[in-house]
């Protein structure tokens, strides 16, 4: 089979040694199932194997329950996992290869196949990374994915109230099972376990993390099996784990190592066995097991048995960096993992992945020919984080998660992920200080990213950013010559460098820079925002507003965006533009919302007079803009013939200044009051 081919079934379907799954025994009716999903939990830190930690809720499932000591994350990120383990693709099959995607409405997702076949589904998680803008809250009738204020993720305490809560309200339809998935985000960085968990595990707060989240579990767990429409079942599962320092890597998303990538996963309910099972498995099978617990199919259920060759890839280094793409196999004792070279690993007599075999040999022949034709994604393209608001990547900075800002170089010579574990940390702070706009801080750490790796782009373009955010113009065109040497003609140098010549005094030069950008990719948001601002100065507010449209179908407006369209609306008398643009604003900022005069005006101009009354009583005696208000009150009080009406028109006449004296003089529907 030609390589793309044979490469794509692997990413839909994964690589087989033997015939497909036998179908387990299906019970009649069909399980109310949970899924829990453990973010960032290595399987050396859960379960009656761990180390260093006691884990009595997991345990419990477990024991009574398969639990499976091989079983593998497909990417070491968030949302790719569970876009995994809800559509049974590997990332090459689903394309989502790094959080802050969207995952693609061609791939059905589990919830939704259960939903068709009558079950009420439910979602509860912990962290922006999984928010429903992202697409994987498909199917799910009910999901709830609200942080605490000012926050992008909450406790395993917080999401399990939610989940116990709905869990206590009787449903519409008590006969039909139910499909609940909860999230767990604890164990993520930074790790500041509650107490008593905290004082229990001083030198090891990420383990007082996963203590913590357990008895959450426990809660859980307790209440489906007494709440929930029996049979039940149970499937408990990470997403990916954590370096802690191992390989260099202290957190994850870099490396294909076992600490990111060895999950715990156990299964227990109707048609499961109690034991455990040795044979590397997939977190994509998570889909499987779902659908035959629901009577749907069987195939790859984890209630069967298979042999594959188990499949994982870590490509936000190549995607962001330009660095060697990364592709992991398993079969047997066996893992090999591609970056530019081959490793080699025996995981069970080796899981600290410390001797590489590669001396001795290559891996067996399959893992080769499955590291060999897995599909490696095209770099091309805007990146991860382009389309979200500003607010967004702060919370998703807020999580670690910062994408690059441009489409890397591809080099024949590009670095092993594991030859640059020195520049992680100094690229996570990086970004963060980027996002926070700490410019200055963040200039020596992208000197120092750029004489260790001269051909990163993305530091190219940060570090020429930073030097023209802080106004320091010849050091910022000197940082684009640098941009311009390691990837002639980019579209990414031409619009940042546009960018750049817009917060000058040469701003008119920025103009056929992004116009050229807008033409060549008409969905770059950087260029469509920038050439926007451009027009907004230039006046020509049609083509702006445009502009702003074309935005905001990409990504979601702030609320400041949303009064800004409004205003530019309303200088156009598009009256219905600027109606629809403020009640978005007063939906997104609720009781915050003060811009009661605006929508009174514009509600008064489209004749919804109603609508206008109520917001001009809204103007409070204290702002700017009350005599206005009062005088376009006065001439709501006349078209809806109110008995007040000359009250009202006095009003106005004592509050107004000589402009709004003018207009009152003027007004004709004043000559109507008796």
């Amino acid at each position: 089979m030609a390589g793309a081919a044979w490469g794509l079934a692997l990413g839909i379907g994964g690589c087989r040694a033997s015939e497909p799954t036998t179908p387990g025994p299906t019970a009649q009716p069909h399980p109310s199932i949970l899924v829990v999903t453990l973010d960032t939990t290595r399987a050396d830190a859960i379960g009656p194997e761990a180390r260093g930690v006691r884990t009595p809720a997991f345990d419990a499932v477990a024991a009574r329950g398969l639990r499976f000591r091989q079983a593998y994350s497909s990417v070491p990120e968030t949302l790719p996992a569970h876009t995994t383990m809800f559509s049974g693709l590997y990332p090459a099959g689903h394309g989502v290869h790094e959080n802050a995607r969207s995952v693609p409405a061609r791939h059905p997702l589990v919830a939704q196949r259960l939903s068709a076949a009558g079950y009420r589904t439910a979602a509860f998680v912990s962290s922006f990374v999984l928010a429903r803008r992202f697409g994987i809250a498909r199917g799910f009738e009910h999901y709830d994915d609200q942080m605490p204020a000012g926050s992008a993720e909450r406790s395993a305490a917080q999401t399990t109230e939610r989940a116990l809560a709905f869990l206590a309200t009787p449903p519409a339809t008590p006969a039909r099972p139910l499909l609940m998935w909860v999230h767990y985000f604890d164990p993520h960085a930074p790790y500041a376990p509650p107490e008593p968990w905290r004082s229990q595990y001083p030198g090891s707060p990420y383990l007082g993390e996963v203590a913590a989240m357990d008895e959450q579990l426990g809660r859980l767990v307790k209440t489906f099996e007494e709440q929930a429409p029996p049979p039940r079942a149970i499937l408990i599962v990470g997403d990916h784990g954590e370096g802690l320092g191992e390989h260099g890597e202290a957190g994850h998303g870099h490396l294909l190592y076992q600490g990111t990538m060895h999950v715990p996963l156990v299964i227990a309910g109707p048609g499961v066995a109690p034991g455990t099972s040795d044979a590397p498995v997939s977190q994509r099978r998570v889909f499987h097991t779902l659908l035959d617990w629901a009577g749907l199919e069987a195939k790859d259920s984890l209630r069967g048995t298979s042999s594959e060759v188990v499949m994982g890839e870590a490509m936000k280094p190549f995607l962001a960096y330009g660095w060697q793409p990364q592709v992991m196999a398993v079969a047997g004792r066996g893992k090999a993992i591609l970056a530019g070279l081959i490793e080699h690993y025996d995981v069970v007599a080796d899981p600290a992945e410390a001797s590489d075999l590669s001396a001795q040999g290559p891996p067996e022949r399959r893992l080769r020919d499955a590291l060999r034709e897995y599909p490696v994604p095209s770099p091309d393209g805007p990146p991860a984080q382009e389309a979200l608001g500003e607010e967004e990547r702060r919370q998703l900075a807020s999580l670690g998660y910062v994408a690059s800002g441009a489409t890397p170089v591809v080099r024949p010579d590009a670095p092993r992920p594991a030859d640059k574990t020195a520049l992680f940390a100094v690229m996570e702070e990086t970004s963060n200080l980027f996002v926070r706009g700490e410019y200055r801080k963040v200039i020596p750490l992208l000197q120092r990213t750029l004489r260790e790796d001269p051909g990163n782009l993305d530091a190219a373009l940060r570090l020429a950013t930073a030097h023209s955010s802080l106004g320091q113009e010849a050091a910022a065109e000197a940082a684009f010559a640098k941009a311009r040497d390691i990837a002639p003609g980019s579209p990414d140098v031409r619009t940042y460098l546009g960018l750049h010549y817009a917060r000058t005094r040469d701003w008119q030069r920025a103009i056929p820079l992004l116009e050229r950008s807008v033409t060549e990719a008409p969905d770059r948001l950087p260029a469509l925002e920038g050439l926007a601002g451009l027009r907004e100065r230039q006046q020509r507010w049609d083509e702006a507003i445009a502009l702003r449209q074309r935005v905001y179908a990409l990504r979601e407006p702030s609320a400041i965006e949303l009064l800004q369209l409004a205003s530019m609306a309303m200088t156009l008398a598009r009256t219905e533009l600027a109606i629809e643009s403020l009640e978005k604003a007063r939906t997104k900022q609720g009781a915050a919302f003060e811009h009661h005069l605006e929508l009174g005006v514009v509600y008064l101009a489209a004749r919804r007079l109603e609508d206008a009354r109520r917001e001009l009583d809204q103007v409070p005696a204290g702002h700017p803009g009350h005599p206005m208000a009062l005088f376009k009150r006065a001439q709501v009080s006349v078209l809806l013939n109110e008995p007040d009406q000359r009250e009202r028109l006095e009003a106005a006449k004592r509050a107004a200044d000589p402009h709004i004296r003018e207009l009152i003089t003027r007004e004709r529907l004043f000559q109507r009051i008796p």
